[in-house]
């Protein structure tokens, strides 16, 4: 079974409490939804969990573990991913609509065609998702973040396995302050 086939839900942020609870970093659309997709299993496939909602801490769900009974069992826990099988989840409702790890590794081509990167992975830090793309340019040296938005990502071609990104002229220059943001940064 593939990579592919798993989808990642969720990563245990650590023990809350004594009794085994911990709080998790949930990717779903509704972070409590985690508990409802049944059995969650580790990257590989030979661990299986099942979970069950304890209440929220810091807007994260606190879970527990059938098995585990106390903070040290939990905090043994601690970074464990938690994936589904992709049959287990829905299909996506809108021709707009993707799984994260169906972009992961696709190749970003410019709109004349010319290879730009790969995108390595994306982000929802809460003002919509971010493609982090490996850029082929030589001598690049880091990644580079694009909003992953219908101006800036155009055609995402899952056939094809690429996606057309259209970035203005000016994406990449760095805007000069303004002459009183200027002024007030010399006066410190």
């Amino acid at each position: 079974m593939s990579q592919s086939d798993r989808l990642l839900l969720g990563v245990i942020a650590g023990p809350k409490g004594i009794k085994g609870e911990m709080k998790v970093k949930s990717f779903t659309e509704v972070p409590e939804d985690i508990v409802s997709y049944g059995l969650l299993e580790d990257k590989t496939g030979t661990k299986q969990f099942k979970i069950s909602l304890v209440g929220t801490s810091k807007n994260l769900p606190v879970i527990r573990i059938k098995g585990v009974d106390d903070r040290n069992q939990a905090e043994a826990l601690k970074g464990q991913e938690l994936y589904i099988l992709r049959d287990k989840l829905p299909g996506t409702e809108h021709a707009d609509e993707f799984y994260h790890t169906d972009l992961i590794g696709l190749d970003v081509v410019e709109q004349d065609g010319s290879k730009f990167g790969e995108i390595l992975r994306l982000y929802d830090f809460g003002a919509g998702d971010i493609m982090e793309i490996t850029p082929v340019k030589k001598g690049a040296k880091s990644t580079i973040l694009v909003p992953f938005t219908k101006e800036m990502v155009p055609t995402v071609d899952l056939a094809a396995r690429q996606v057309t990104i259209n970035l203005s002229d000016d994406f990449f220059d760095v805007p000069e302050p303004e002459k009183a943001e200027k002024d007030e940064l010399d006066e410190l």
